[in-house]
């Protein structure tokens, strides 16, 4: 039995190697506070949302697939939690009893076995009952066939079946074995044998032929014949207790899948409830081939800036459809870093599936998503704060794939404003020749007025706003670079006017 919620025709692998770059995303999009807000504490969720989010997908298929079953979350929340709880009280029951497969001896294997199977028919048993109750009620791909499988594969034969297995196997009238003699009168050739028909008649059991066999008994007291006994009773159960052991851990793997899988769903109604509290749009967004160069948006917002505030943020338009360039640039505490970090946080949760926050959003998929964010300087830097922009600039070229995105956070702002600016500009040149998707926001007039100067058809512009007054209005507008980043506007918030 499979699940197949993540994927149509696979398991999400929740050991799947991350990005290498996982850390420099992590920090720079602060990512910790979207994960805690989809974990609400749970460790394991915790782990899930960081798996899915950060293993970006590049398949528009799988993508709308995921899509569709969180519409389904989204209609039938409380029965997707309900199916999670039984996935994760099968998990635990289970670990309770684990004792038995820790045994090496066949008898307690097989007495663990059938406890654990008991169990694992009982939670099956409420698994099919929801799925009998609700199936109609969902109308994705996943879920439609993960109903249809519950409802093909736990029937009541089977359940009938499973249940006469395990009384049988308890061996409540003894263990009927075979064995042949070897060299030395050695037993050899165990075979557990099918036990005797108990249902026939009276007529029979009394005037029937009765099989020929020999008995003795055990003494009280003889411990070491009753040993014998035991062992010679193992090892006829040898092989049934593997075969049961096999059996339930199969049916754990169905439930860890399960579990696994309505994880990442559970983590995104988290979120989503958590939106939905505060006012914040969502929307499904539209993926399209990473060939395209797409990217319009409607009251796009920095998701982990909203979680974190009491009040609504503030959302941006834009429209870059076929450009490869967005500079940005204007005034200080404008919203400049917010709209970026939106970008990146929209960009993750579209390619994992999610919704996005944001009235609107569409953009080509990319085959990776790299930042470049400027570095306070610490102890455990070994350079200057050039080289280690420069080397941690290298590093993202050395793993750079065919349609990324890379998004710039004033960087290359550790020199002089004619040396940054001509070395962002060599470097977003090469990009530009790549087609790799840039964003970058920076105070180098320098180096934005030269790209905005060319006119070039594959870029945009974008300046953070300001009133006349110095007041921020934290949206972003098309417009060409200013010499100013007003850093006084800063300056008089903080010690006033009167010096």
């Amino acid at each position: 039995m499979k699940a197949f919620l993540m994927y149509g025709d696979h398991d999400f692998d929740l050991q799947r190697k991350l990005p290498s770059n996982e850390q420099a995303l992590t920090q720079d999009l602060e990512l910790n506070t979207l994960f805690k807000a989809m974990a609400l504490g749970d460790k394991f969720l915790f782990e899930v949302a960081k798996k899915a989010v950060l293993s970006s997908l590049n398949d528009l298929d799988t993508i709308r697939y995921r899509q569709n079953i969180f519409r389904d979350c989204l209609k039938n929340a409380s029965i997707v939690r309900d199916i999670y709880d039984i996935a994760v009280e099968s998990l635990e029951r289970q670990r309770k009893g684990f004792w038995g497969f820790t045994s090496r001896y066949p008898g307690s294997i097989l007495y663990g076995s059938i406890e654990t199977l008991e169990m694992f028919v009982g939670m099956l048993k409420k698994l099919k009952n929801v799925a009998d109750a609700h199936a109609d009620k969902f109308a994705s791909e996943g879920f439609t066939a993960f109903f249809a499988m519950l409802k093909k594969e736990l029937g009541d034969e089977y359940f009938a079946s499973v249940q006469n297995h395990l009384r049988e196997l308890k061996f409540r009238d003894g263990v009927l074995i075979s064995a042949e003699l070897g060299k030395g009168n050695k037993g050899t050739n165990y075979i557990l044998r099918k036990p005797h028909d108990t249902k026939q008649s009276w007529m029979k059991r009394i005037f029937g032929p009765k099989p020929l066999a020999y008995t003795f008994n055990l003494h009280p007291r003889d411990e070491s014949g009753a040993r014998a006994l035991s062992e010679l009773r193992d090892r006829g159960i040898n092989l049934v207790a593997n075969a049961l052991a096999q059996s339930t851990d199969h049916i754990l793997s169905f439930f860890n899948m399960v579990r696994t899988e309505l994880a990442f769903y559970v983590c995104c109604l988290n979120l989503h409830g958590q939106l939905s509290q505060k006012g914040a749009p969502m929307c499904f967004p539209l993926p399209v081939a990473p060939g395209e160069r797409r990217h319009s948006l409607n009251g796009l917002y920095d998701v982990c800036l909203a979680l974190s505030l009491e009040q609504g943020v503030v959302g941006n338009d834009m429209n870059a459809d076929d450009k490869n360039l967005v500079v940005i640039t204007g005034a200080n505490q404008g919203g400049k870093s917010t709209f970026l970090r939106g970008i990146g946080l929209s960009q993750l949760m579209m390619q994992c599936g999610m919704f996005a926050p944001a009235e609107s959003f569409c953009s080509n998929l990319c085959d990776g998503l790299f930042t470049h964010y400027k570095r306070e300087e610490d102890a455990t830097m070994k350079s200057g704060k050039l080289d280690e922009e420069l080397s941690r600039m290298s590093h993202i070229v050395d793993n750079i794939t065919s349609n990324p995105m890379v998004l710039f956070n004033e960087s290359f702002a550790a020199t002089n404003e004619r040396e940054g600016s001509e070395i962002a500009r060599q470097i977003v040149c090469a990009l530009l020749e790549k087609r790799i998707k840039v964003f970058f926001v920076t105070h180098l007039y320098e180096f934005a007025h030269g790209f905005y100067d060319k006119k070039m058809g594959d870029a945009i512009f974008l300046r953070a706003e300001r009133q006349t007054d110095g007041g921020r209005t934290f949206k972003l507008i098309e417009g060409e670079p200013l010499q100013t980043s007003y850093g006084d506007d800063v300056y008089k918030e903080i010690f006033g006017t009167d010096n």
